[in-house]
């Protein structure tokens, strides 16, 4: 299965919403009037793309169309474009489809490191083990690193997902200091040569200052090993959460300081809209997105892809 055909099939709840709504609301050979626009308005809102987002597809309709004899396609049209434009943002967050590893930041010299954080819950634990495996098939050697020494349960799990894809695990004793295991894991990376290094963090958002304090004493802790670590901090979201997601991520990432969003559970919901949402209102490039259950629905995130699969003309 390809990109759009992965994302076809993750967004298939949410296109389904927009395109009973258009057929609900845009009827051809009616005038569009500015109550069709609102109500639209509402709709967008339903996906939890944002209202910033909804704002702006709304005004763009508006001036494009409103009075004017409904022609369905030249208004998916205006929703296209207009969604391309919001989710591009910058040059530099404009994946190449044809290089699944170009949104990360790789080391261009030595092991690459890329710590993971996100609430319990939201997938987390799952989404390292596809970004392990999707590396992998790259032809990257990965070395996992437990850092959730919180939750025997994530230890669990990981150590789990590395047998399976056959990679290193480093993982301590229950309630051992987090930093201590990002220390392990990046020092046997280095020995071993080992390219890419992916950490582990627990999610405790109710203690944001104790958990601001320990993630900045891991990130310390990895530069003692690889001065110019972590290159990656992944925030994982949940997608199914929509904007409540994302109220709790922006504080997260305000203490991580986060260089882009791993979304899972895409194929999961109706709100596939919080990736516009994500993108404009926390200043965060969506990277790459988790759109089934398997170990290898995880996908290069794109602009053009997505809005061509979720908004199909």
């Amino acid at each position: 299965m390809g990109l759009f055909d992965k994302f076809r099939q993750g967004l298939a709840k949410t296109k389904e919403l927009l395109q009973t709504d258009v057929r609900d609301l845009f009827k051809a050979g009616e005038i569009l009037s500015d109550d069709h626009l609102e109500q639209f308005h509402a709709r967008l809102i339903s996906t939890d793309m944002g209202v910033v987002a909804a704002n702006t597809i709304t005004e763009q309709l508006r001036e494009k169309h409103l009075g004017r004899t409904v022609v369905i396609d030249e208004l998916w049209q205006t929703v296209k474009d207009t969604l391309k434009e919001l989710l591009k943002g910058d040059e530099d967050t404009q994946w190449d489809p044809a290089d699944p590893l170009s949104p990360l930041n790789l080391s261009s010299d030595g092991t690459t490191v890329i710590l993971v954080a996100g609430v319990n819950g939201v997938g987390k634990t799952t989404s390292i083990a596809k970004l392990a495996n999707f590396l992998q098939k790259q032809g990257k050697s990965v070395l996992l690193a437990a850092g959730d020494t919180f939750r025997a349960a994530a230890v669990e799990q990981l150590t789990m997902w590395s047998g399976r894809l056959g990679c290193r695990i480093i993982t301590k004793p229950s309630g051992t200091d987090p930093a201590a295991v990002a220390h392990a894991g990046c020092s046997a990376a280095v020995e071993e040569g080992i390219d890419c290094v992916i950490i582990d963090t627990a999610g405790r958002l109710q203690t944001q200052q104790n958990l601001m304090n320990e993630l900045s004493k891991i990130e310390r802790v990895i530069q003692k090993v690889i001065p110019d670590g972590p290159h990656e901090v992944l925030l994982v979201l949940d997608a199914t959460t929509g904007q409540n997601g994302i109220s709790q991520a922006q504080k997260f990432s305000d203490a991580v300081k986060c260089t882009g969003i791993v979304l899972a559970k895409l194929d999961g919901t109706a709100k596939g809209g919080v990736v516009v949402a994500i993108r404009r209102e926390m200043g965060l490039p969506v990277k790459y997105v988790g759109v089934g259950e398997q170990i290898d629905d995880l996908q290069i995130f794109d602009a053009d892809g997505f809005v061509d699969a979720l908004v199909e003309i």
